[in-house]
């Protein structure tokens, strides 16, 4: 008989997975509210912020989705303890540098936070795969 052992994971590992979780879901809320964006909003904007959101390619929507909602199945995947964790979070980082690779170059937009995204996403992979090692992932 083949039995998985896991250790019991200490308290902080539930507080950073539920702090990654909720940045994670204000990932995705950025996103639905640049996709879905309202009349209102688009009024608001300015002529070029508005240019800028027309003139998006496909494919940026597409791995903006990717990183903000692979982010959020990682954390999801964490709270239930499961390794698959690891390749969904990889996934998503790559996603997020190709994106924040976009909003630097491209748009020339780059500010404290895309690196600090770049930041968290891989923070989240490197977290993911030492809680592998401890043991506490099946």
């Amino acid at each position: 008989m083949n039995t998985i052992t896991t250790n019991k994971p200490p308290i902080w590992f539930w507080i950073i997975n539920i702090l990654a979780l909720i940045w994670n879901l204000l990932g995705v809320a950025a996103y639905l509210s640049q996709v879905y964006m309202d009349e209102e909003t688009h009024a608001a904007l300015t002529e070029a912020e508005l240019k800028m959101y027309e003139n998006l390619p496909v494919w940026y929507t597409a791995i903006f989705a990717i990183a903000v909602f692979s982010g959020t199945l990682g954390c999801i995947a964490l709270l239930l303890r499961k390794k698959w964790a690891y390749p969904v979070f990889l996934v998503g980082a790559i996603a997020v540098c190709i994106q924040m690779a976009y909003v630097a170059f491209s748009l020339k937009m780059a500010n404290v936070m895309t690196i600090l995204i770049i930041i968290v996403a891989f923070a989240l992979v490197w977290y993911t795969k030492q809680a592998n090692k401890k043991g506490w992932l099946q």
